[in-house]
């Protein structure tokens, strides 16, 4: 008894150290949290391989190669598709604006309501445009670009060539009378963050492709851009097509006018993209064994975001699934142990 409260002191001395350091050293961290999601991600690919008699440096060797040429081809041929799309929107967004003003003014206002809608028209480009200017003097000050170019792959390629001896090393570390417990929560750790990661990753990809062609085949200045983006934040909960539809909304106002026709439309590419994620990609690619409530990864995503910035949005999604698989493991061993052994009793 004595030795598992010391256990359990030690797991929480550790959690609190785990969380400092994080707090201290976010600003280094970032590649390395990607390298290690990188391993992640790739290690059962390198296990097929070696299933198939490949050595594991080989293996490694062979999906890294892969994974550098298919992100070469992406930048190639994605890049210049994503600037030019973003060099249209700033260009055609002042136009916008001002034709949106000047209907709403010709609708005999009074002078003082003119004044102040072209004083907000004004403060919305402007906030605009400062924030985009923030956005990215942010993201460079965070995101240091030499380091994720060759910190990142580094990390990736070493956790992932010695991801089975890293995993070995652990498992011997456990005590003898834990470790099939804390073998099966690993499991279902692995389970619930496997399932959901790499299946919202596919969703995510899959939406962006959708609301791009679909507000491209609508002729929405800007629409690969929006689409691609609103698919890419799909993986919070609602969010994704919430925000795609109303910044396609405002740039097919400002490009179509109040044609209800054109709007309707962009409407429906987003109403489509939702039936066919709800009914079609969820179920299939991420599926009901995940058991991760959407409330649940919303209420994750702001708390590790607001506590670690951007380092913590990528961690909120692993943060949600391990304390749900020890909220659920805790629960089961309270009924069994208390609930249902006092009605026994």
């Amino acid at each position: 008894m004595i030795q598992i409260r010391i256990t359990h002191l030690f797991a929480v001395a550790g959690v609190f150290v785990a969380l400092y350091l994080l707090s201290a050293l976010a600003d280094i961290l970032l590649p390395f949290v990607l390298g290690f999601a990188l391993a992640y991600f790739l290690d059962p690919l390198a296990d097929r391989l070696e299933a198939v008699g490949v050595r594991r440096g080989l293996a490694t060797l062979t999906i890294t190669m892969a994974v550098g040429l298919a992100l070469l081809v992406a930048m190639a041929f994605g890049l210049p598709v994503l600037a030019q799309q973003i060099s249209l929107i700033i260009v055609v967004l002042p136009g916008y604006i001002s034709d949106v003003q000047g209907w709403i003014l010709q609708q005999n206002l009074a002078e003082g309501q003119s004044e102040l809608i072209d004083a907000a028209g004004n403060a919305l480009l402007s906030g605009l445009q400062s924030t985009a200017s923030g956005l990215l003097l942010t993201g460079l000050s965070l995101i240091n670009v030499l380091s994720l170019m060759v910190i990142t792959p580094i990390v990736a390629v070493y956790m992932l060539n010695d991801w089975d001896n890293m995993v070995a090393g652990i498992d011997e570390l456990l005590p003898d009378d834990q470790v099939e417990s804390v073998r099966n929560i690993a499991q279902q750790i692995d389970e619930t963050l496997s399932g959901f990661a790499r299946g919202q990753i596919l969703v995510c990809l899959s939406l962006g492709t959708i609301y791009a062609l679909g507000l491209s085949l609508i002729g929405l200045e800007g629409g690969v851009i929006v689409g691609v983006f609103a698919g890419l934040i799909s993986f919070i909960p609602y969010v994704g097509s919430a925000f795609g539809l109303v910044l396609a909304g405002a740039l097919g106002l400002g490009q179509f006018g109040f044609d209800f026709s054109a709007l309707g439309m962009i409407a429906v590419v987003f109403v489509i993209g939702q039936f066919i994620e709800g009914n079609i990609l969820t179920p299939r690619l991420v599926g009901d064994r995940v058991k991760l409530h959407p409330v649940w990864i919303i209420f994750a995503l702001l708390a590790m975001g607001s506590l670690f910035g951007f380092l913590g949005l990528l961690l909120a999604v692993p943060f949600a699934a391990v304390v749900g698989v020890l909220v659920r493991r805790a629960l089961a061993v309270y009924l069994r142990d208390y609930v249902h052994r006092s009605n026994d009793g």
